[in-house]
């Protein structure tokens, strides 16, 4: 019995699985070594890695061959000692989250009273193919047993199969899922809590997440026949959802308004972070590294692991 960290991937394509797990796992160690003092924090991220399941072959960042469509451009790097920052909510940012929302709502009126779910799919095939990948019921993948299974069935059980082992084990689970990894997260969990309790993650962190977006909350109205989507059950003490106001995939940077809490009381609280990761001049704020690092995700770590927190 033990505590696990468990983190999983977004769609496109990604390093090496042990590569990979090596980056969150450094950028994990230098958030908590600058923001907590922490030197040699005793964590080890678990990564569900399922990009070799879409992807024949892995990113690379071998010198020489920058110009091979699959040299990585976004390596982990550590950050310099300035670059790392608390956020600091203003007005503007309270601001945006109620227009958001108000807006959130018309759509969802509009769409109810002219019944244009058709729309809504129609939007999702032309501007969002991830999510037409992961939803689309004809789109077969192998499994890691060879067997052809719709993409959305695999790379949800990459997940639950994970989860239910350690749970089995009588671990005490922090999730950290990114980007469409919290789309493929929210789905599992509300599985695995339904018809019987699989398992119990005590803390689900979701970075750089896009569940804000309208046609992901509708998609899972419809499917559950939910009037409001929730907090899966099965989340047994926090949903924090960290977001960076520049990040173009998480551009409703506040879910507490959209999801209820659950039957327990969990309640999604958000929180606005800095996503400090760039290349040069080019910014990524929605680069998973840079969140994993913030001072934000520091300081939720330490009190998942029970370690101080020096800040």
């Amino acid at each position: 019995m033990g505590k696990v960290i468990i983190g999983i991937h977004g769609l496109a394509n990604k390093p090496d699985p042990e590569t990979e797990k090596q980056w969150w796992q450094a950028a994990t160690e230098e958030g908590l070594r600058r923001t907590c003092k922490q030197q040699n924090p005793p964590l080890a991220i678990e990564l569900v890695y399922w990009a070799d399941l879409l992807y024949k072959y892995p990113l690379h960042t071998e010198e020489g061959f920058e110009f091979d469509s699959l040299y990585n451009t976004e390596p982990y790097y550590e950050a310099k000692p300035v670059e790392l920052a608390a956020y600091d909510d203003g007005w503007f940012d309270l601001a945006r989250a109620r227009l958001t929302e108000t807006v959130a709502a018309g759509l969802n009126a509009v769409r109810r009273e002219l019944r244009t779910d058709w729309l809504t799919d129609a939007l999702v095939k032309a501007k969002l193919r991830d999510l037409d990948f992961y939803w689309d019921e004809n789109r077969k993948i192998k499994d890691r047993a060879g067997n052809l299974r719709t993409a959305r069935d695999v790379l949800q059980a990459e997940l639950a199969r994970t989860l239910i082992s350690h749970h089995q084990a009588g671990n005490e689970i922090m999730l950290i899922a990114h980007s469409m990894g919290s789309i493929i997260s929210y789905d599992v969990l509300r599985d695995l809590g339904y018809p019987a309790r699989q398992a119990d993650v005590a803390y689900l962190v979701t970075i750089g997440s896009p569940l804000g977006l309208d046609v992901v909350k509708e998609k899972t109205r419809r499917e559950r026949w939910d009037k409001k989507v929730r907090t899966p059950s099965i989340v047994t003490r926090r949903w924090i959802n960290f977001a960076d106001p520049r990040d173009p995939i998480a551009v409703d940077t506040h879910l507490a308004a959209d999801y209820a809490p659950n039957s327990s009381g969990v309640a999604v609280k958000d929180d606005l972070v800095l996503n400090d990761y760039h290349r040069g001049e080019t910014q990524n704020p929605h680069k998973s590294y840079g969140y994993l690092r913030t001072p934000e995700m520091s300081r939720l770590m330490s009190e998942f692991l029970g370690l101080p927190c020096n800040a």
